[in-house]
């Protein structure tokens, strides 16, 4: 329990889960019941307790990031991102008919944006991808015999990486450590 928020709502889970056994309590005996389960002798003693802690220091999280990739050709970027990279269409919007497409295409736990709108992001955008398996990656996408990347298995100081260019200038590196 960190706020007076969090044990007003404990207050009433007990009071709905006892309703259930069919034991009545009044909104205050349940708060009076909480507080006393906390140690304190009724709830406005817990109240001000709250009251007077600090907020604990919340920890800085960041999720994956999805960066957006900007696209003029749906036709292109489909082959591009699902024939030859072997990406899966997850959903696309278009505010209506005519309008720009914004999608999401994903494999293997890599999220990417692609989007028609011209202020979402600029064509020629680098793309940095940590991975495993640079070698499968590597024969997969020469299997695929696209005509227009050949990309290479290149050794850097960081790690092997596979570099491909869509049709907009966007550049993808994918890293195996």
């Amino acid at each position: 329990m960190r706020t007076f928020t969090d044990a007003k709502a404990m207050a009433k889970s007990l009071r709905q889960a006892l309703q259930q056994k069919n034991i009545e309590l009044s909104h205050s005996e349940s708060l009076e019941l909480v507080a006393a389960g906390f140690g304190f002798d009724d709830w406005n003693v817990l109240a001000a307790k709250i009251a007077d802690e600090p907020a604990p220091k919340q920890e800085i999280s960041f999720g994956p990031a999805n960066p957006i990739l900007r696209i003029f050709d749906v036709a292109k970027a489909r082959e591009f991102y699902l024939d030859f990279l072997g990406f899966t269409l997850d959903w696309e919007h278009r505010f209506g008919d005519n309008f720009p497409l914004y999608c999401q295409v994903s494999r293997s736990g890599l999220t990417l944006h692609l989007s028609e709108h011209s202020g979402d992001a600029s064509p020629g955008a680098r793309v940095f991808v940590r991975m495993t398996g640079i070698e499968a990656l590597h024969e997969e996408l020469h299997s695929k015999n696209y005509r227009f990347m050949k990309p290479g298995l290149e050794e850097a100081p960081w790690g092997r990486e596979v570099s491909v260019t869509d049709p907009f200038s966007n550049r993808i590196t994918f890293c195996e450590s």
